[in-house]
């Protein structure tokens, strides 16, 4: 069993074959799915989704790049939203200086607004860092002092200080698509680097899809591609990087029901 951490079934990509994208991923092992939330006025659109799907989850969140749109999102709106038995995860919230889309002092913002209700949910929060490693391990030290929360660095690509100071703090970081590809061989090495029991994958879908899709629509039925890279990276066969990944996302994702014979 394979569980894909992060996809946004809710985009317009894959509006025209959801349901047959939930089965592929089912016939490629794929037997959890989390939908990630990018903000939190499309929210209801995101848990209809995760309704409509057994095998599908979400979370609640505003992405980085959309914080200055919704500065007034409250911890006690996102704990409210999260007592649905389908949320299982709050975010994506972070920090991105690689596009700016927001202003920093917004995305730090909303960061510490997300990290509170994690905090207060004991719910995992989906962390979204790019080009913004030194920020992010000060927010996350400072954060971490008023109180530990559960988190995950997701589709991590940034250096192997911030990895180290994630799991550290005790975070797991996960690994999408481009842990596949040829340029990747730093990530690799990071990736190798993680304590096992840390260790998750994703898909990030639609976007960057592993080879040897790389450049097409991503699915969730590709993290099978993304775990044996990750298999080969630290040295385990497929079936032995299936037992730690799920293990793993079953041990941060507390409120995620295991599928029926998987106890």
């Amino acid at each position: 069993m394979l569980v894909d951490s992060h996809c946004h079934l809710d985009f317009p990509d894959f509006a025209d074959d959801r349901a047959a994208i939930v089965e592929r991923a089912a016939r490629a092992g794929v037997a959890r799915m989390v939908t990630i939330s990018t903000r939190v006025r499309r929210f209801p659109d995101v848990l209809a989704i995760a309704e409509a799907f057994d095998a599908v989850y979400c979370s609640v969140g505003t992405h980085p790049h959309n914080a200055a749109e919704e500065p007034d999102v409250t911890a006690e709106d996102l704990v409210r939203l999260s007592a649905h038995p389908k949320v299982v995860a709050i975010g994506e919230a972070g920090l991105d200086y690689h596009y700016d889309k927001s202003p920093r002092d917004a995305q730090a913002k909303g960061f510490r607004t997300h990290i509170a209700a994690a905090r207060q949910t004991d719910l995992p929060l989906v962390i979204h860092a790019r080009s913004a490693d030194a920020d992010m391990a000060a927010i996350l030290e400072e954060e971490t002092q008023k109180g530990a929360f559960p988190f995950i660095l997701h589709c991590f690509s940034s250096g192997p200080e911030l990895a180290e100071t994630g799991v550290k703090l005790g975070g797991y970081v996960s690994f999408s698509g481009i842990l596949t590809f040829k340029n990747s061989g730093e990530l690799r090495d990071i990736a190798a680097s993680v304590p096992h029991d840390r260790l998750l994958v994703e898909t990030d879908a639609p976007y960057l899809a592993p080879m040897p899709f790389r450049g097409k629509r991503n699915e969730p039925a590709y993290v099978a591609n993304t775990a044996a890279m990750l298999a080969e990276t630290i040295g385990v066969s497929a079936d032995e990087i299936a037992k730690i990944t799920t293990a793993n996302f079953f041990r941060l994702f507390t409120k995620m029901p295991r599928p029926a014979g998987n106890a």
